[in-house]
This record gives C-alpha cells, sequence and structure tokens, in this order.
C-alpha cells in the first residue's frame, strides 16, 4: 500500500494540513497493521519517490487531503499506478463525480455530491513551543570592536530544536514585520511561550506579561540589558562573552517550564512595587521647578 499526496510532488504547494492528515492516515495504518509506504518529494525526505517504484508492488494507492483534478502532475501518477486501486480521501474534487472520479473508493472532504469536515480536526500532532525571536540590529551607541555577535548561537538552538518562532521588530519607525504600533508588539510578546532576546524592551515586556525571556547582551562586557536584568531580578540572561550552546539550551529548556514562568511573574510583581513611587517622584520634581 502507498500514501501519496501533494507532498509527493515538488513545488505543488503541499501544507501543513496536507501532512496532518497524511500522518492521521499513517496512524490509521499503523493501528490497523497494514504495511505501507509514503511517497514523498523534496523537500520532504522521510519516503519514497513514487516515480521510482514498481507500480506492480503496490496493490491499493491512497491519495491524501487538497484540491485533485483531471490534469498534470494527477494524470501521470494515475498512469503510473493504472494497474492499483486508488483511494482518496479528505479531497476536494475540482470536477463533478458524474464526469470524473479515478477512485475505486473516494472519502472525499468536499465533491458534487457531499461535504464533510477536514480531517486535520481528528489530528493529534504534539504541539511545539511558540518563541518570540527579538533581536536588534546595529547599535551605534556602541564601539564596533565592542560588539560580539551571537546571532548564530540563537539561530543553532533554533535549528534543532522543534519551536515556531516569530520574528517581532521592536523598532516603529521602519518595522520589518509591518508592525505599526507598540500595543501591536506588545501584543505578540504577551502571547510567547518564550522570548529570546537581545533587545532591553524585548527582555522588558516579556516579563510584564510574565513570559520567560532568554535576554542576552550583545555588547561585549555588558551593557543596558544586563543592567536592567539586574534591576529586574531575572536571572536567565547572558552576556556576549558567556552565551555558549550548551548554556543556551539549558536556559531555553528552563524557560518552558512553569517555574519559570511564576517566577517571571513574581518578578514583574517585583519590579512594579520598585516603581511605585517614581509618579510621585516626577510630579513633585516638576512642582518644584
Amino acid at each position: 500500500m502507498l500514501v501519496a499526496g501533494w507532498f509527493s510532488f515538488e513545488l505543488m504547494g503541499a501544507s501543513a494540513g496536507d501532512l496532518l492528515a497524511r500522518d492521521l492516515v499513517i496512524a490509521w495504518l499503523h493501528e490497523a497493521g497494514i504495511a505501507h509506504d509514503v511517497a514523498v518529494a523534496a523537500p520532504f525526505s522521510d519516503g519514497i519517490d513514487w516515480r521510482t517504484t514498481d507500480p506492480a508492488a503496490y496493490t491499493h494507492v491512497i491519495f491524501v487531503c487538497g484540491p485533485f483534478g483531471n490534469g498534470p502532475p494527477v494524470d501521470l501518477f494515475i498512469e503510473h499506478f493504472a494497474g492499483s486501486r486508488l483511494i482518496g480521501i479528505n479531497l476536494t474534487m475540482l470536477q463533478p463525480l458524474e464526469e470524473w472520479n479515478p477512485f475505486e473508493t473516494l472519502i472525499e472532504r468536499d465533491s458534487s455530491r457531499t461535504e464533510r469536515p477536514d480531517l486535520v480536526l481528528l489530528s493529534n500532532a504534539p504541539r511545539v513551543p511558540v518563541v518570540g525571536l527579538v533581536l536588534i540590529d546595529a547599535q551605534p551607541e556602541y564601539a564596533a570592536d565592542k560588539r560580539v555577535d551571537v546571532e548564530a548561537v540563537i539561530r543553532g538552538l533554533i535549528a534543532d530544536n522543534p519551536m515556531a518562532v516569530v520574528d517581532i521588530d521592536t523598532r516603529l519607525d521602519v518595522n520589518r514585520h509591518g508592525l505599526r504600533t507598540a500595543a501591536e508588539v506588545e501584543s505578540l510578546i504577551a502571547r510567547m511561550d518564550v522570548v529570546i532576546t537581545t533587545r532591553l524592551h524585548g527582555t522588558v515586556l516579556a516579563v510584564k506579561h510574565g513570559v520567560p525571556v532568554i535576554a542576552i547582551d550583545a555588547v561585549a562586557g555588558g551593557a543596558k540589558i544586563a543592567r536592567q536584568v539586574r534591576a529586574l531580578g531575572w536571572p536567565i540572561a547572558f552576556g556576549a562573552e558567556d552565551l555558549t550552546p550548551a548554556a543556551l539550551r539549558q536556559a531555553f529548556a528552563f524557560c518552558l517550564t512553569s517555574e519559570a514562568r511564576a517566577l517571571a511573574r513574581r518578578c514583574r510583581r517585583d519590579a512594579v512595587t520598585r516603581l511605585s513611587s517614581v509618579k510621585r517622584q516626577f510630579l513633585d520634581a516638576l512642582r518644584d521647578a
């Protein structure tokens, strides 16, 4: 038995939904004890190339998820497996079934005869952390020879761990990701599971909303971020000289814990308490001027 879909063809728009539906069908086959192969194409590598298969090796070929119509590359696929029983599942049939239906068994998502909820509603893919990445560009206020590039270490952590990364730019005069207001920036940071940042306000806004943050002062010897984390009492912080892949992995693992979230909330409460007199001091200074 062969499982195929748009993930079996290069540059045909295979989506997260296609892969979730595929993995659900594969799980059903595993549960039923049915041996199967999976056809994939670049960039996916966890299967075989259907074009090089012996079609006689497959009594059944299952096409999973997405739109399905009579044309390339579907026509070549069907021709290759002309001797196999075709099963379609979670498909949107582009032609009326009375005009064209190549499947012996069709459990479609929608067609000229019926509509069903998408199979992805039944999928059980594991959730991954949503990580805000808040990185600073050049810091002209610091001498160039005092800055240490830490981005390679951060990118290494991202490459080696499952996570959904959201790039967040706190700069608003020119914003790389289309954010327009401070409220939009803050709302994004507040919704993260973890924040990794080389920006001071990336650190502060994360702690403000109880989000564990890995604060990295990229200026050699430490500067305003190092001073701010001391003021906040937030311990998950690195100077550029201290940042290693192993240390970053350990910090990231801690930031995923409930203990880290509780600590961030406590730091926020303590900081607000320390700031409680600032408004009065400011207004008193104006009155005395």
